[in-house]
């Protein structure tokens, strides 16, 4: 669905991506993770077409990401950032339909697919016209999360999406997130700083470092084969207090 191959990415002459090279496989979801500056969200800037790769080639469904193409191509990735990224002066409804609306979707058309999307993120109905300063920080990444498949893509792209919400929030919308991607069958790549959340929601993780990537594969082959001491450092410091304190008591 995705590739990136040997992608090399700078800014202010300092690399941000180092000789990349990633198959994102169809219908799984693959977890981003590293340290803050590792380049995971460059990645991801780079497959929406926000960012043009200095050196190599970015692939989405068989064609390669460049001006000529990104027009194109974007009508069938979502995209979803950390908080939402909604605009203040719509309502949810808007912020939900702007595509669409763009797009010169009927309004029959939109408002079925609104249907849809309110019953499968459990979106109230009554919440559809208020501002998202009136929503909460779960409603609003719900609403975020209904924009990005409003047109129904076959990616869905996910930056940091749930990094600013409470641990409860945060913790039923992993829950409800994970059922939406088994239930579409969508190709997911998320960017996330916790291994926990990547364990949950992913099928493949990508471990970075430094622009380059480290180690992927599932969490079993991470946990019980790190490739180097980053890798098995990174996981321990991942575990929880409450594991910590459970060892040293056990």
């Amino acid at each position: 669905m995705i590739t990136l191959q040997s992608i090399y990415k700078s800014y202010s002459g300092i690399a941000a991506l180092k000789s990349v090279d990633l198959e994102i496989q169809p219908q799984q979801t693959t977890v981003l993770i590293g340290p803050s500056g590792c380049g995971k969200s460059t990645c991801l800037r780079l497959m929406v077409g926000l960012a043009p790769p200095d050196s190599g080639t970015v692939m989405i469904l068989g064609e390669e990401v460049n001006s000529q193409t990104i027009g194109s191509l974007r009508s069938k990735l979502g995209y979803m950032i950390q908080d939402g990224g909604l605009f203040p002066h719509l309502d949810a409804e808007h912020n939900i339909t702007i595509m669409a609306r763009y797009l010169d979707w009927n309004p029959e058309r939109i408002q079925q697919r609104v249907g849809s999307l309110l019953e499968l993120t459990q979106f109230p109905r009554g919440a559809l016209h208020r501002y998202p300063i009136q929503l909460s920080g779960g409603q609003r990444q719900r609403v975020s999360l209904m924009r990005a498949l409003m047109l129904d893509p076959e990616i869905l792209l996910m930056d940091e999406p749930l990094g600013a919400l409470d641990p409860l929030i945060r913790a039923e919308l992993q829950s409800d997130m994970r059922n939406i991607f088994q239930e579409l069958g969508k190709t997911v790549v998320m960017v996330t700083h916790d291994m926990g959340e990547a364990a949950f929601l992913g099928d493949q993780i990508v471990l970075m470092r430094e622009g380059e990537i480290v180690q992927k594969g599932s969490l079993q082959a991470l946990t019980r084969h790190p490739e180097n001491e980053f890798v098995h450092q990174f996981i321990n410091a991942q575990r929880s207090p409450w594991q910590h304190l459970e060892d040293s008591l056990s």
